[in-house]
């Protein structure tokens, strides 16, 4: 926000932090207001919840000004992640978008409720970012997520000029298993592992240390992110392994 337009065509419209009261409870899924979580709440209603009309304010007021969206995020407080990006499936400008932003991995998803796929509905490419996890950031990557936002400014013709070279992005699916029982979260990969399919991910144990669950791989891919937390809840995701598009 402090940067000189000097050589911008165009504007950059930047929400800091539109989850406000989530971002300072360090309520890392959902929102103080109504227990939801945001990034499943799109398109959202004008009449709904205080995050569905958080949600219907942003595809209403703000994604009508947009010609691109980017959803920058810091990976949860309870996630330990490699850098990727996120973009809605078969939706090649949003895919264009992913890969000029220049993070090593692009993840293409499906699905209903989030930004991205709410801005596809109307037109508008969108990626997510996650950049950093386990609330933890440095100037290194707060600078990964500004250089990737200058290589979009770059790629969509706003500014001009040579741009630091990016990784070239590896583009893949992701599969989240998640947990069946609540207990305590014993991960047997570390991020970036080679994962084939029937490779034990990790274990779900009681406090005494009885094994509830043994989570194994469905594909070959390897570990994009995973949970950092010891206490899991029936139901929350463990882990995502990437597999390369074909």
């Amino acid at each position: 926000m402090r940067r000189s337009p000097d050589g911008l065509a165009g504007s950059v419209l930047v929400l800091p932090i539109l989850n406000d009261s989530g971002f300072r409870s360090r309520s890392g899924y959902v929102m103080p207001e109504d227990g939801r979580n945001l990034n499943r709440m799109f398109p959202g209603r004008p009449d709904g919840s205080y995050s569905e009309r958080l949600a219907h304010w942003l595809v209403t007021r703000v994604y009508p000004q947009a010609d691109a969206y980017l959803d920058l995020h810091g990976g949860d407080l309870d996630e330990a992640l490699l850098p990727f990006s996120v973009f809605p499936s078969g939706n090649d400008a949003a895919r264009a978008l992913a890969a000029a932003f220049g993070l090593p991995v692009a993840v293409e998803a499906g699905g209903e409720g989030y930004t991205i796929n709410a801005a596809a509905q109307l037109g508008l490419p969108g990626i997510i970012t996650e950049v950093s996890g386990n609330g933890l950031w440095t100037e290194d990557t707060v600078s990964d997520t500004t250089t990737g936002i200058d290589r979009v400014k770059h790629h969509v013709g706003m500014i001009a000029g040579a741009m630091p070279p990016a990784t070239q992005t590896q583009f893949v699916t992701m599969c989240v298993p998640a947990a069946s029982v609540s207990g305590l979260w014993y991960p047997a990969q570390r991020l970036g592992q080679p994962i084939e399919r029937g490779n034990v991910l990790g274990e779900i144990r009681d406090m005494f240390g009885t094994v509830q669950e043994t989570v194994r791989s469905d594909p070959t891919g390897f570990v994009l992110y995973q949970l950092s937390s010891l206490v899991v809840n029936s139901g929350e995701a463990l882990l995502g392994v990437g597999t390369a598009m074909e």
